[in-house]
């Protein structure tokens, strides 16, 4: 309980330490015809619980706006788009790369959008290495599942083979056996025959 407590005022005080921070930056000058954050968190509401159809609308309109008219707020947009996960075009890789570009010039972006991309930013870099580790896991149980297959098959073969060398043994021992008992046998119809023609035996 009291590390819940501890966990709870530390995340309090951390967030009112950005809010305090995002509060002075909103004293910085507004740059005219910036849209507010609302037009972005508008988009990205819509691609995490829209059908489909509108993630493909929203996917297509931001990604012609950043290509026929290449800005600040039309590359944002996109940039979050593609960082928004939920949806068929959700890539990390590029929007990894088009945020940290658009943060290496601050100045251009009003604070809300700085906030945004730093923010979305660090998430998609987090996603980033979990999704790289996750393929690395695959990839290790894959090479383990072989590795325990292979060696289950070589162990499966060396048991045939020393079954098939038992039985090999087994042919040899019948066929000696058959062997004798042909022998016999035909000493036995020998003698049977010279008792019946009244010779002595041999």
């Amino acid at each position: 309980m009291v590390i819940a407590v501890l966990v709870l005022t530390s995340g309090c005080e951390a967030t009112n330490a950005w809010l305090k921070g995002f509060t002075t930056r909103q004293e910085e000058p507004i740059i005219l015809g910036a849209p507010g954050a609302s037009t972005y968190l508008s988009d990205m509401y819509k691609l995490a619980g829209g059908d489909p159809a509108t993630q493909a609308e929203i996917f297509a309109d931001a990604e012609s706006a950043a290509r026929l008219t290449p800005g600040t707020m039309t590359k944002l947009r996109y940039a979050l788009v593609l960082a928004t996960p939920g949806h068929a075009e959700t890539n990390g890789t590029v929007a990894q790369s088009m945020l940290r570009e658009l943060l290496a010039q601050p100045e251009l972006m009003t604070p809300g959008e700085v906030a945004l991309a730093t923010i979305h930013l660090q998430e998609v870099e987090a996603r980033l290495v979990l999704d790289a580790e996750t393929r690395r896991l695959r990839s290790e149980n894959t090479r383990t599942a072989t590795t325990e297959e292979a060696a289950m098959e070589a162990a499966v073969a060396r048991r045939i083979a020393s079954v098939e060398a038992e039985n090999r043994g087994l042919r040899q021992s019948l066929d000696d056996a058959e062997s004798k008992l042909d022998a016999l046998s035909a000493i036995e119809r020998s003698l049977r025959e010279q008792s019946d023609n009244g010779a002595p035996p041999q």
